[in-house]
């Protein structure tokens, strides 16, 4: 048996989780993998040789952390290190005591900057996972110049322009990581989620790591467009003085979410990792509006796929009917289907396990030829 892979998944949102259940799947049977996070619900079905070991969240205090350290400051090093708390101690622990018995080829980090540096201490090689952001911060930067590797789960064509040859020369791009994107023809997707075919559609989709977008807003643009039918699905924040009209219809959390973009004739949603995969795939007109994250990472990533030409982005939902109307058209003008489905690879996951084999081998392949002796090491006592 191969020594095994590590992995650590943050648990907010469900991106993370499903890049590792992909990855997992199309590395050998050989290959064994542990899973670090803080929920083991979230993931779609893992193969058997994956292992889930729960951790204490990193960032969410359980009400026994006491107050008295907030004075001492955060090195800049580092970004959520709070003092005093048992369930950052447990975490650490837990993982530092795997490295110490497993003997890893490789850790996957996604994400946690004070994660991956805690490998790099340990002595194991760390990938880590790239986001989009404004992450030229010492933490950050401490993360991805120890990695051994940095893993880019979007087209190469989505990288942000200040990323320098050095840090994509040492990243694997993949776009459509994690998601299933073979999406269904429009026809069928109507008939599965109950929209006739000659409906205009308009799908405002919030993904699940945030709270998603407001009520007044929607209605503003549902009122503003009554020919069309609105169809909100994720989160819906309510507004007490929102007034909607009866062509929009709010159906929450939904178990077919690739079935409504497929049917829909035009998306409104924020840039979220499998929001952004799914889009791209069904090639649909795409109204972005990135939501609050740290770092202004749907900010950034919004502004890398307008570059791109494959949605038209603003940098919140229009707030009158003229701003619903200028926004909606200029989507629709801009659209270029062919460019977003380009942004999607053939097989990301089976990609990504290869390049993931190959950099392990590289780290722990001895060399055909001795290295030479350093000046410390050839001094005798």
């Amino acid at each position: 048996m191969m020594p095994p892979f590590g992995y650590f998944v943050h648990h907010q949102g469900r991106g993370h989780a499903e890049r590792c259940a992909a990855i997992a799947h199309a590395l050998p049977p050989t290959r064994p993998m542990t899973v670090f996070c803080a929920r083991d619900d979230i993931f779609p079905p893992l193969p058997d040789q994956v292992d889930i070991v729960r951790l204490p969240s990193l960032f969410e205090p359980t009400g026994t952390e006491p107050q008295t350290m907030d004075w001492v400051p955060t090195p800049q090093t580092l970004h959520c290190a709070p003092l005093g708390w048992p369930g950052i101690r447990r975490a650490m622990a837990t993982l530092s005591a795997w490295f110490d018995t497993a003997n890893p080829a490789l850790m996957i980090c996604d994400v946690s900057a004070e994660v991956a540096q805690l490998a790099r201490i340990c002595s194991v090689p760390h990938v880590k996972v790239l986001q989009h952001g404004d992450r030229d911060d010492p933490g950050h930067r401490a993360a991805y110049d120890g990695a051994a590797g940095l893993l880019g789960p979007f087209h190469a064509d989505l990288a942000q322009p200040e990323w320098d040859a050095g840090l994509r020369a040492k990243t694997c791009f993949a776009g459509g990581l994690g998601v299933d994107v073979r999406m269904p023809e429009r026809e069928v997707a109507r008939q599965r989620i109950g929209v006739a075919p000659d409906e205009e559609m308009i799908l405002v989709l919030s993904g699940g790591g945030g709270e998603g977008f407001a009520q007044a807003p929607l209605g503003v643009g549902a009122r503003s467009h009554p020919q069309a039918r609105w169809i909100t699905i994720g989160k819906v924040q309510r507004d007490w003085h929102a007034t909607e009209p009866a062509n929009i219809e709010h159906r929450g959390w939904v178990a077919d979410a690739a079935d409504h973009i497929a049917a829909a004739d035009l998306v409104v949603a924020s840039t979220g990792n499998t929001t952004c995969q799914q889009i791209l795939a069904a090639g649909r007109p795409w109204l972005a509006i990135p939501e609050w994250r740290y770092f202004d990472e749907q900010h950034r990533k919004a502004e890398a796929l307008a570059a791109a030409g494959v949605a038209c982005v603003r940098p919140h939902l229009p707030s009158s009917a003229q701003g619903w109307t200028a926004a909606l058209a200029q989507t629709r003008a801009t659209h270029r289907p062919d460019c977003q489905r380009a942004m999607i690879d053939d097989a990301p996951a089976d990609r990504v396990a290869l390049w993931l084999e190959a950099l392990a081998d590289r780290l722990w392949t001895p060399p055909l030829t001795p290295l030479p002796l350093t000046a410390m090491e050839t001094r005798r006592p």
